[in-house]
């Protein structure tokens, strides 16, 4: 049975002293909830402070990236070698990265199989753009997304899979719980199952796109979606607190 678990990425948000305001106040407001692994990926200049301040508290924190080399001339980069002592995630393969950056499967499956190495869990995002759904490859592409991003893995333990529509990202229009049940429990759970098979089905797989704290429930109810990766919405601290509070209620 897979975990439940609610993901908050910052993304480019949040300076120095506002994010270790903001996480503290939600590791605070996270004491007591139970059932829920919750985790934060805030930039980078924060990790390391976030982690100071909030000690052992509930809330685990994830990088929104990483490179696949341990060390190196790759001027900007940051590697699992850097991260390993700070963070229990690393989120790999958001559409941004993929889209702003050209980052294909093939170096999102590298940068997992570092981040694996060096006791780092991947959250590896996936998901379809407006024209792939509207031609009908909408399965075609998450398949294709997932085999190549997870080829050769063989310890899968700590692997979460986040469907993020990138029609959904940041636009206000959600998948509805629908069709993003559909989409989890069908072709990508039976893609994880055809790759990994039986070793799978405690992989959780988060849903992710405009999620908030009016729609997270219709979403934490669908019998096949396992968790939320929220992105605005987590930059507030007691909506993302109440988000994780309905994820406690729903499992």
């Amino acid at each position: 049975m897979p975990r439940v678990v609610v993901a908050g990425n910052w993304k480019m948000n949040q300076a120095y002293s506002e994010g270790i305001k903001l996480a503290t106040d939600i590791n605070h407001g996270c004491n007591g909830i139970e059932g829920v692994e919750v985790i934060l990926a805030p930039p980078h200049v924060s990790l390391f402070g976030i982690k100071e301040a909030i000690g052992n508290g509930p809330v685990k924190l994830a990088a929104q990236n990483m490179f696949y080399e341990d060390y190196g001339a790759f001027t900007g980069e940051i590697s699992p070698v850097m991260l390993r002592d700070v963070c229990d995630y690393v989120i790999l393969g958001h559409s941004e990265r993929r889209m702003m950056f050209g980052e294909s499967n093939q170096v999102v499956n590298m940068k997992a199989r570092s981040a694996i190495k060096h006791g780092i869990s991947p959250i590896i995002c996936i998901g379809e753009t407006t024209d792939e759904r509207d031609s009908g490859k909408a399965e075609i592409v998450i398949r294709k997304q997932l085999q190549q991003s997870l080829d050769n893995l063989v310890d899968i333990s700590g692997i979460i899979i986040a469907y993020e529509p990138v029609w959904a990202i940041g636009t206000g229009q959600s998948a509805t719980p629908t069709i993003a049940n559909d989409m989890m429990g069908g072709c990508i759970r039976d893609t994880l199952a055809s790759v990994f098979g039986s070793q799978s089905d405690d992989m959780p797989i988060l849903y992710g796109g405009s999620v908030n704290s009016v729609n997270a429930t219709d979403f934490l109810s669908s019998e096949s979606i396992n968790g939320i990766l929220v992105g605005s919405a987590s930059l507030d601290g007691s909506n993302f607190v109440d988000i994780v509070r309905q994820a406690s209620k729903a499992c």
